[in-house]
């Protein structure tokens, strides 16, 4: 079947930004559904259960994750979660400097660290290490740090905070940290753990392609074999002007804001193909749980009220 699916953020994110009129209407005329929340984190089907990032975004970097467990341990700046990965536009040069000072505390300590990529450091773990809570960084992005340490009250927590603290004191007296502050850049100020897990037995998905910024998405896609790739700008740079598309597709808008662009580089667009018949049906999926499906057939629901938002 060929659908395209469009994951948005959660419809409060877009506040009081309106539909346009051509899209309130089909947007009242949808299908409409209320599911749980979160349906990013059921685009796959992975056994064992879990969500272990590390594992999957390790084996696209190095191709050895199988050998055993693995921690994200990444870059950040800030007493708050000001910037990680990415954002803090890091090099091999970076990353080459700092880590020799923090792999004698990691080593000693029977757990390995490494960067296959200047802004992804991993952790290497026995497969068999008891492991506190640790949340991603898109769940704290400028929270307080202290209000994320490494979860639970027993030796495992313990330990842990105490890594981290450590690691802080030598990243805080790191000289290319001063040299990066000199320079107008953020120095690296501590680490975050995150996505711990081995590499999955099995990884399933229903959709041809899966297309995001969200580096876990593409790590996973890639191993339930699939196509994978960052977000294109627009629907017309992900398919063409006027080409068809071959089963379903999923498309991750959740870090936009901006509905009038989502409407003029996807939803108008894509409403253009399920009327010429290049598409089956859309179906947008809000992040708080609520479900959209757009089919062609829609349009002679007269009855139907357009929508002014989403929240509507």
């Amino acid at each position: 079947m060929n659908r395209v699916d469009l994951l948005l953020p959660a419809r409060e994110r877009f506040g009081g930004q309106r539909l346009g009129e051509a899209l309130g209407l089909r947007f009242g005329r949808a299908n409409r559904a209320v599911g749980a929340a979160d349906p990013a984190a059921r685009v796959f089907d992975i056994l064992p259960r879990g969500w272990p990032v590390a594992a999957a975004t390790r084996q696209r970097d190095a191709g050895d994750a199988a050998h055993g467990a693995w921690l994200r341990a990444d870059p950040i700046n800030g007493a708050r979660l000001l910037a990680y990965g990415r954002a803090l536009s890091l090099s091999e040069r970076d990353s080459s400097a700092l880590l020799p000072a923090l792999k004698p505390l990691f080593g000693d300590a029977g757990f390995p660290i490494d960067a296959p990529a200047p802004d992804r450091w991993y952790v290497a773990l026995p497969r068999e290490t008891r492991l506190p809570r640790f949340v991603s960084p898109e769940q704290a992005l400028g929270e307080d740090l202290f209000q994320h340490l490494p979860e639970g009250e027993g030796a495992e927590g313990r330990r842990w905070r105490a890594l981290l603290s450590e690691a802080q004191v030598v990243l805080h007296n790191h000289p290319h940290n001063l040299a990066r502050a000199e320079a107008g850049l953020a120095p690296v100020n501590s680490l975050w753990f995150w996505g711990a897990g081995a590499l999955p037995d099995r990884v399933r998905c229903d959709y041809a392609g899966v297309y995001s910024d969200d580096e876990a998405l593409t790590a996973f896609g890639a191993q339930a074999g699939i196509a994978s790739g960052p977000l294109p700008q627009a629907w017309s740079e992900a398919v063409g002007e006027g080409a068809a598309v071959e089963g379903a597709r999923l498309f991750d808008l959740r870090a936009q804001r901006d509905l009038a662009l989502i409407q003029r580089d996807w939803l108008q667009p894509l409403a253009q193909a399920l009327d010429r018949g290049a598409l089956a049906r859309v179906a947008v999926l809000c992040a708080d749980g609520e479900r959209f499906e757009l089919a062609r057939s829609q349009r002679w629901r007269f009855w139907r009220k357009p929508l002014r938002s989403l929240l509507d």
